[in-house]
């Protein structure tokens, strides 16, 4: 991560992403707590989650209008444009003004997916092939820490002050993003229009990823285990209530925990990747939250903290296999499509995976269905594993370096063959 580090065009990315990363973070769980504060429902709070879900759907589009420009300019206006879109919510005061909320987390999730997949395709243009494993290791490595810090901060800013103040300081977040990608040089050419006519372009990212066999094997484990992963969110609170029969805070100890994890993850993905390929670190990162869901099928608080380490440690090995292996085998003017498809082909189950872990968490015994997550996840891990040569490691393997020959041992060799000399040098050393 160093030497992706000391790149001047990349620090300046680094420092834009994190402005932004940090807005987006802060908004995350503070909309739906604004909304529970306005209304007193639980459902109502959920809704914004999904409504920041829902433009997913539009993910496709999304790809296309970003592959129709330059990724410097685009990232600078997708930014300015998320700041603008948070200024309604400055207009929020009572009940009657929640449609306002929802309006907003729609908008706010489109421009997460433009800013997810235009930054996606500025890093692959700046970044060597050999260090984009590392590029997306730092970012990933990033986020992860904000989940630490950002939710609860940005509860706990509106908790404290009010909603203005959340949103002036996710504003200022995109704001300084956007100025700070503003001062990056770098040379763009500008993508060609013949090739991107709508519709008929309009799910070339879709074509894109079914037809390349590793992004295809990718997708579908990725996309098995995202079909379980989700139940534990809403399983978690079972597991403290039911089995550590704790107060339902103790959930924030036990996420605190996992982004630690999620540290870990980060800091070694990249190396992973060099030793594993893409797809075999997707694999690792799938495959480590199998165990760590059935550990958490046996309530027991040490079993826990080393469960949700783990499961910590499984979230930035998937992204970071999964990013790499589509900006190294996606053209760059595809990658906005691709990108933004493989975003709404992971989002999606994952989205339907916490509805559903939400309902049976009332009708099952949330240790089966943690047996059920670390079962599917450790089948879907050990799908892409069986698929790891599709994408070989970048570090070669050391092989033992022979001695060096005598020339009377030479010459024996190129007549009668390697094996017989060997085994006459071995009786000679033996007399």
């Amino acid at each position: 991560m160093r030497t992706v580090l000391r790149r001047p065009d990349f620090r300046l990315l680094f420092a834009a992403v994190l402005a932004s990363m940090a807005a987006e973070s802060v908004l995350l769980l503070a909309l739906a707590v604004w909304v529970k504060d306005l209304t007193g429902a639980d459902g109502m709070a959920g809704a914004t989650i999904f409504a920041i879900i829902a433009p997913m759907t539009l993910a496709p589009l999304v790809g296309w209008l970003v592959d129709r420009y330059r990724r410097r300019p685009f990232f600078v206006v997708a930014n300015l444009g998320a700041a603008v879109l948070l200024g309604p919510l400055l207009a929020v005061r009572d009940r009657a003004d929640v449609w306002i909320i929802y309006v907003v987390a729609v908008l706010y999730g489109l421009s997460y997916i433009t800013l997810s997949a235009v930054l996606s395709g500025l890093i692959q243009h700046l970044v060597p092939s050999e260090l984009l494993a590392d590029a997306n290791g730092v970012l990933q490595t990033v986020r992860q820490g904000l989940r630490l810090v950002g939710p609860l901060a940005g509860a706990g800013i509106y908790a404290a002050v009010g909603g203005w103040l959340l949103v002036a300081l996710a504003m200022t977040g995109f704001l300084a993003a956007a100025a700070v990608v503003g001062l990056l040089r770098v040379t763009e050419t500008a993508p060609g229009g013949a090739d991107l006519r709508w519709p008929a372009e309009l799910g070339a990212g879709l074509r894109h990823l079914s037809g390349e066999p590793a992004l295809r094997r990718a997708l579908l484990g990725y996309g098995l285990g995202s079909l379980v992963m989700g139940f534990t969110e809403s399983l978690i609170f079972a597991y403290v209530d039911q089995g550590l029969r704790r107060d339902v805070a103790f959930v924030g100890v036990l996420v605190t925990v996992q982004g630690i994890g999620g540290l870990v993850g980060g800091l070694l993905s990249a190396t992973v990747v060099r030793r594993t390929g893409e797809v075999g670190t997707l694999a690792a990162g799938v495959t480590f939250f199998g165990p760590a869901a059935l550990a958490l099928a046996y309530p027991r608080l040490w079993l826990g903290v080393l469960a949700l380490l783990l499961a910590g440690v499984s979230l930035p090995l998937t992204m970071v296999g999964l990013n790499t292996l589509v900006q190294r085998r996606t053209p760059p003017g595809l990658l906005g499509r691709v990108a933004a498809a493989s975003e709404a082909l992971v989002s999606g189950p994952q989205a339907v995976s916490i509805g559903t872990g939400a309902l049976l968490v009332g009708v099952l015994d949330y240790r089966l269905l943690f047996a059920l997550v670390g079962v599917v996840t450790i089948a879907a891990g050990l799908y892409l594993w069986r698929g790891r040569r599709l994408t070989p490691p970048s570090v070669p393997v050391r092989r033992p370096v022979p001695a060096p020959r005598r020339p009377v041992e030479a010459a024996l060799a190129a007549v009668v063959g390697d094996h017989e000399v060997v085994a006459a040098t071995r009786c000679r050393r033996a007399r």
